[in-house]
């Protein structure tokens, strides 16, 4: 049982403390939830035997704030609540249950849509330019030729920034506007789920949305139980059940509800969704004294989680923002691709530029008169050196990568849900995953069960099941007596093999928290938090002692070997957590009268809980060894005195609002936690994902360092280390284990920094000593290891881990990973990846992508990571080389006209050249790829070129910078020496080769043609052809159909652009790149 349930199954819900004393200063568990919650609920976290010194610093520390920070605005304060049943000025004193996931409203949109645009570089420089155009000093042909551009882009942006807004408008208007049945003295109505109040009775039926936090008062079963769906919350997939309060439960219909005199106190609203305290205090109609009832998570609905099965009635405690829904909708910063913060910088880089360009062409003039207007006029007419369409260029370019990710059919169900960040999978440097659910299927299957001197394996379980038929069959005829005798020896005693082999298939049938589930067609399904769980109970089955029924108070088990039904009162259960790593119930045989306690978890706690023995931890190793997952198993049979002295003392501790946790917990190991009889240890076999093998190893080809991050123990996540090929066959394993103190840290950094290529494997606690006192030492030798191994590891460790290889290696990093236990290392990730898993959707959910199995990130990264990347940024190159290049030759226009800043292209010419004219065909090369998928996938070492950056560089950058002055120079250059007799034909001449020499520079840089490519080409030279006729001003057509226009712009485009076609054949001749080898 790797993680921790969380679902409050049935009946009591009772946190353990963990006894092991490691886990005193560290958190080790791999639970979805461990770390990952908001997580635990102060109470908890005082009231923890192992915490009990922490008390106080809490406190303090609360105090300390409170002293230190006083003119820091708070938040708004959370008090505990007392709400009466019927009270009538319910309306009034808590939040509005509205919900608002809405970023704008009419009166915020467009200036907060504004203010967002012009925080990005490009879009402030260019409303500078154009707002310039409104000084008469400054103006410099038509408005509309600044303003255009400027509109369309700020259109393009602002329209996708409302469609989305009123997408989130119309599903709040949705959910606010769901009808809701309420029971109120004058009967039922029915209201909108916005005007639920705290207070209401509100009925829900099957598959119905819970509006609000409730306490589930009454339901349609009589034991007053029912199932809800979480995973819309926590992401879980698995039904929890909730139960109803036993007083309101046992009233004779639901009407009675309007005659009850009570109120329920609830503590104040935070985050943990699996925490909350209250009690509901009545009167009795009948002996008119007042009672109270405890009320714990069980008792819960909380907001946007479904009702399951039956109907129920909820009494509203929370609302609107003080949802458990709302105060844990956290809105993660957003992710910011490299490539994006390279073209910010050369966006910088440019204005330079201009800037010198600018101060340069008047100083040539010389620096008289009013000069700083002239050095603004020539800023504003080389303003097309910054490319305003380049961020809608790329933004649209990311959306075509995140289509053709979607529609791959070989990674199908692969969801992009951060569109901005497709180049970054083709730079990845660390790849971080989870195990469970993530290199294997989190499907279960017991392969192992030893018994101290009896070991059984798949191929002896036929003898298990004789063994269990015989003892059943023994045992019928006196089966009270029996039972009695061997449950009274206690262990003490040699027992028969079949007694000792049913004892232990017993616990596993009983001490669980599935649920038999039967479907619309009469299938039986198990329903649990944990798939451990379900493959134990289906182990169970196919040994002939098959889980029936089950509801909060009974379970009901049949022997297959007699076909006879047993049936056991559940008395109390407390579910696994990740502190405790244990669970445990307390049954009461009904054939027999006898209470026993059952408990099962991790080798590591329960060793210290169960009575001596000299084999457990030999075998548990053994067992991590071959990859399997243990699971000590043990019992205490209870006398009557024992089970009432508990009862008493536990019903007592759950009435407490303060300390609650902690005062269950002194009960439990006072009374139940001592002495147990150990039964066995189970072995629980998780497979490997498919096609991980592969994977791993090409990714390995591909540069990648790979980290796998996982709260198992040390044994087992070895083991499946060097069965998934993380470690490679001529690779040795470093293992790092148990350390105490600072001094054996520097000793084992020593030794590994002689063991470059070796896989580490290190546990959490010797981890957390490293990052505590020696993290940049550590770093420095971790990070340049082929593969590390961190068993034991927390998910605040886990994406802590994340947070310094980013910091300290400055290369991408790409985690992935299925369950909750994940999400804080997914959102610190440069790249997050979400497997849809059997753990859930939350790690789905909150990645930049979601896969359906961990093979997929193969063709994610070497394939559509490598064409996003490269495509990005030859497009980005190529749309700063089209604003660099008319700028030269408007450089050289003002320089042969003495310097003075006049427009050489005004009107549509300059609105069409960065639209119309080239759009098409500079968009297509989202289109391009330099090798064919197959060479991607077969060569992973090609993404090792990636990482290196070279595709967008300051190299890169400053060769096209030098391309641009050659070509704008010899454009403008040769138009002018090819002068006519008008100015006009100046502009047509030089205007047509800018064209024309586009469009040849796209054939140039491109590498796979593609038919959308070859009609932009055409379709783009046609509109311009088609053009002159419709701009007498700017061609004149009796001109431009001589033979002297035709060959003269022929010459000038032959000019510019030859000499580059040369010299790309010479370099693919002398310094081919290197996948040019491969084709």
């Amino acid at each position: 049982m790797r993680r921790e349930s969380r679902s409050i199954e049935l009946r009591k819900l009772m946190p353990f403390s963990d006894r092991a004393g490691s886990s005193k200063k560290y958190r080790t568990s791999d639970s979805i939830h461990s770390d990952e919650d908001p997580l635990i609920d102060e109470e908890l976290a005082e009231s923890s035997p192992l915490t009990g010194t922490r008390r106080p610093t809490t406190k303090k520390r609360r105090t300390f704030k409170l002293n230190c920070w006083p003119f820091v605005r708070s938040p708004r304060k959370q008090n505990p609540r007392t709400i009466p049943f019927h009270a009538n000025d319910k309306q009034k004193k808590y939040t509005p249950n509205i919900i608002v996931n809405q970023k704008y409203n009419i009166i915020t949109f467009i200036p907060l849509v504004l203010f967002e645009q012009f925080v990005v570089f490009f879009n402030l420089y260019f409303l500078l330019v154009a707002l310039s155009q409104f000084v008469p000093a400054l103006k410099i042909g038509y408005i509309f030729t600044y303003f255009g551009p400027l509109c369309f882009v700020l259109l393009v942006t602002i329209s996708k920034e409302a469609m989305d807004d009123f997408q989130r408008y119309k599903r709040d208007k949705e959910a606010n506007s769901q009808l809701y049945q309420t029971l109120t003295p004058s009967g039922l109505r029915h209201v909108p789920s916005s005007k639920i109040r705290v207070g209401d009775m509100v009925i829900l039926q099957k598959d119905q949305r819970i509006p609000a936090d409730m306490i589930l008062l009454r339901t349609t079963e009589d034991n007053g139980s029912c199932f809800i769906r979480t995973d819309q919350l926590d992401g879980e997939t698995d039904w929890k059940l909730r139960l109803a309060v036993p007083s309101l439960q046992r009233l004779p219909a639901d009407d009675s509800l309007i005659q009850v005199r009570g109120e329920i106190y609830a503590d104040a609203p935070h985050k943990d969704i699996h925490s909350f305290i209250g009690t509901f205090t009545h009167v009795d109609e009948e002996t008119g004294v007042e009672q109270r009832e405890p009320l714990s998570v069980e008792n819960t609905l909380w907001t946007n989680t479904v009702l399951a099965s039956g109907s129920a009635i909820g009494f509203v405690i929370y609302t609107g923002k003080d949802t458990r829904a709302v105060m844990n909708t956290n809105h993660p910063k957003t992710k910011v691709g490299l490539l994006d913060t390279e073209i910010n910088r050369l966006a910088k880089i440019l204005f330079i530029v201009t800037l010198a360009l600018s101060v340069t062409m008047v100083g040539f003039n010389g620096f008289h008169g009013l000069w700083y207007i002239y050095v603004f006029r020539f800023l504003i007419l080389f303003s097309s050196i910054i490319p305003i369409s380049l961020r809608v260029n790329l933004d649209m370019g990311k959306t075509v990568y995140a289509r053709q990710i979607e529609n791959d059919e070989d990674i199908q169900g692969t969801i992009v849900r951060t569109s901005t960040l497709p180049e970054e999978l083709g730079r990845i440097g660390y790849l971080l995953s989870d195990k469970t659910g993530t290199l294997t299927k989190n499907d279960m299957e017991l392969k192992k069960l030893h018994m101290g001197t009896m070991s059984y394996s798949l191929d002896t379980m036929d003898e298990i099941m004789s063994h269990l038929a015989s003892a059943f069959e023994d045992q019928e005829p006196g089966l009270i007596q029996t039972g009695t005798g061997v449950v009274g020896i206690s262990g003490k005693g040699r027992r028969n093999i079949s007694f000792r082999i049913k004892d232990i298939v017993q616990a596993l049938a009983l001490c669980h928290n599935v649920t038999p589930v039967t479907g619309d067609h009469g299938e039986l399904t198990y329903q649990a938090s944990s798939p451990d769980e379900v493959a134990i109970v289906k182990w169970t089955e196919q040994m002939g002692l098959a889980l029936v029924a089950r509801d909060v108070s009974k379970i009901q088990l049949r022997v297959e070997a007699t076909g006879a039904l047993l049936d056991y009162d559940v008395l109390h259960i407390f579910p696994f957590t990740s502190e405790t790593k244990r669970m445990g119930i307390i049954i009461r045989d009904r054939q027999t009268n006898e209470v026993t306690f059952y408990e099962k978890g991790a080798d590591v706690v329960m060793s210290t809980i169960v009575q001596y023995n000299d084999w457990l931890d030999e075998e548990c190793g053994n067992m991590a060894r071959e990859g399997l997952r243990t699971l000590v198993v043990a019992k205490k049979r209870l006398s009557v005195d024992n089970y009432e002295e508990f009862r008493t003392k536990f019903q007592e501790a759950e009435l407490s609002l303060h300390d609650r946790n902690a005062r269950k917990q002194a009960v439990i190991e006072e009374v139940l936690e001592t002495d147990l009889e150990l039964l066995g240890v189970t072995g629980v076999e998780d497979k490997l994902q498919d096609g991980v093998k592969n994977t791993l190893e090409q990714l390995r080809n591909a540069g990648l360092r790979i980290w796998m991050l996982t709260g198992d123990k040390i044994e087992t996540a070895t083991c499946i280390a060097v069965s998934s090929k993380l470690v490679s066959r001529n690779q040795n394993i470093h293992q790092i284990a148990k350390l105490k103190n600072p001094v054996d840290v520097l000793n084992e950094l020593d030794n590994l920094r002689s063991k470059v290529d070796c896989c580490l494997v290190i546990d959490g606690e010797s981890l957390q000593l490293c990052l505590d006192h020696f993290q940049d030492e550590f770093v420095d030798v971790a990070t340049l290891l082929p593969a590390v191994v961190c068993c034991r590891c927390s998910p605040t460790q886990k994406a802590e881990i994340t947070r310094i290889i980013r910091h300290h290696t400055q290369k991408r990093v790409l985690c992935i990973g299925d369950g909750g236990n994940d999400v804080s290392m997914i959102q610190a990730a440069n790249v997050g990846i979400g497997i849809v898993g059997k753990e859930g959707r939350q790690a789905s959910l909150a990645a930049d992508f979601s896969v359906t199995q961990f093979s997929h990130i193969t063709k994610l990264m070497l394939w559509h990571g490598r064409n996003s990347y490269k495509r990005s940024a030859k497009l980005s190159q190529f749309v700063i080389h089209r604003g660099l290049i008319i700028s030269v030759m408007q450089a050289v226009f003002s320089a042969l006209f003495y310097f003075a800043p006049i427009a050489l292209y005004q009107g549509m010419l300059i609105v069409g050249y960065a639209t119309v004219y080239t759009m098409a065909p500079v968009f297509s090369l989202v289109l391009d790829q330099d090798v064919s998928e197959e060479i991607a996938l077969l060569y992973p070492e090609l993404y090792k070129d990636l990482t290196k950056g070279r595709s967008l560089s300051y190299r890169t950058f400053f060769t096209w910078l030098l391309i641009s002055v050659y070509q704008g120079g010899a454009i403008m250059v040769l138009s002018i020496i090819l002068f006519e007799n008008e100015f006009i034909h100046i502009v047509s001449i030089s205007f047509t080769a800018l064209i024309f020499n586009e469009l040849l520079m796209v054939a140039l840089e491109i590498n796979t043609w593609h038919r959308i490519m070859v009609i932009a080409e055409i379709v783009t030279m046609l509109i311009y052809i088609g053009s002159m006729w419709l701009l007498p001003t700017y061609f004149d057509m009796s001109f431009i159909l001589t033979t002297r226009f035709v060959w003269k712009v022929a010459v000038i485009t032959a000019v510019s652009s030859l000499p580059l076609y040369v010299a790309k054949l010479i370099k693919r001749r002398y310094a081919p790149p290197s996948y040019t080898k491969l084709t």
